[in-house]
């Protein structure tokens, strides 16, 4: 459907047809002097005259190009069908580990072994690209907490953003409460049965401003619910950069949320666990259409420069000023 933005300048193609009924500008009633030469000049301003008229082909190219110039400046769009978005899922934030501990290779896939950052990134990314009707945030977080995506439906940037990642991003340090608050101040405008938190880490909270537990409580309060899933390929695996899993305080977390603790010891448990998440029951949210809308106006003004290229490529006001021009030099 071709509809206008701005219909209101389709006043303006009147202009033309304004400016030919003007009263002509006012002549002299006769010459002061009588000059010997006056007659010459009488023939110069006939000659003036019949070179300035246009032919009615050639003025209705001009016209024409006013018209389509006018056009241009209405805006005129094609509009497309209603199509309606799928806006029956959930709002989901992702809260990713980046702390050092992440890069510990204790991960088996096949004969091969990785880091937990790397079957994270994998199994993550693959999980928001299957969450098509749910709008997908991610909060990755290490010593502090960082949103790097808001919700969104565009789930394709935000698994862009999750294999992007990379470790010190945010830190070495874990601060479990820090993206819990961030994710509870990022979802509490949304509906109240649709906020859901997902929570990964393979460590203890050790930087976090927040109390994890207060954290918690508040997401209970606003109907956030919190699913934890810990990392780690044996129970009391440490090192220098980190602890080993605190599995009863996500436990705790999930609880006081009424959500789950699950723990990954590798990437086939986490598939699994992503596959028991991506099975929750959506909630259903107010459908919204759009209607796409592509713009015409570059036509408009393409077929406007053409046709005026044409008139005056055509003799419309050259050859009359060139004979003026002959008759003065006589």
């Amino acid at each position: 459907m071709l509809d206008f933005l701005w219909p209101w300048a389709f006043v303006l193609i009147l202009l033309p047809v304004v400016a030919r009924f003007l009263p002509p500008a006012s002549e002299s009633l006769g010459a002061a002097i009588r000059a010997p030469f006056s007659a010459r000049w009488q023939r110069l301003e006939g000659q003036g005259r019949l070179a300035s008229s246009v032919s009615s082909a050639r003025v209705l190219g001009l016209f024409l190009a006013w018209a389509l110039i006018v056009v241009a400046i209405a805006r005129p769009q094609w509009v497309g069908e209603p199509i309606e978005l799928p806006n029956t899922g959930r709002d989901l934030m992702l809260s990713l580990d980046l702390s050092g501990s992440m890069q510990i290779r204790d991960m088996q896939v096949g004969n091969r072994t990785i880091s937990r950052v790397e079957a994270v990134k994998a199994i993550a990314s693959d999980f928001t690209e299957r969450r098509v009707g749910d709008r997908v945030g991610l909060i990755l977080f290490g010593s502090k907490a960082y949103v790097q995506a808001p919700l969104t439906f565009d789930t394709t940037t935000v698994t862009q953003f999750i294999r992007e990642a990379q470790l010190g991003f945010a830190g070495e340090d874990t601060a479990i409460g820090d993206s819990l608050g961030l994710a509870i101040k990022r979802l509490r405008d949304r509906p109240a049965a649709s906020r859901v938190l997902i929570l990964l880490t393979d460590g203890q909270d050790t930087a976090s401003s927040v109390d994890p537990m207060e954290a918690a409580a508040l997401a209970a309060q606003q109907n956030v619910k919190v699913y934890t899933i810990g990392i780690s390929r044996n129970l009391g695996t440490t090192s220098a950069r980190g602890g080993e899993v605190d599995e009863a305080l996500l436990r705790a977390i999930a609880e006081a949320t009424g959500g789950e603790y699950f723990r990954a010891r590798d990437p086939r448990e986490l598939q699994a666990i992503y596959g028991i998440i991506d099975q929750l029951e959506p909630v259903e949210q107010d459908a919204s259409t759009f209607r796409p809308r592509r713009s015409l106006g570059f036509w408009a003004m393409l077929g406007a420069l053409v046709i005026g290229s044409l008139v005056l490529l055509t003799g419309g006001l050259i050859p009359g000023l060139s004979r003026s021009h002959q008759a003065v030099n006589a």
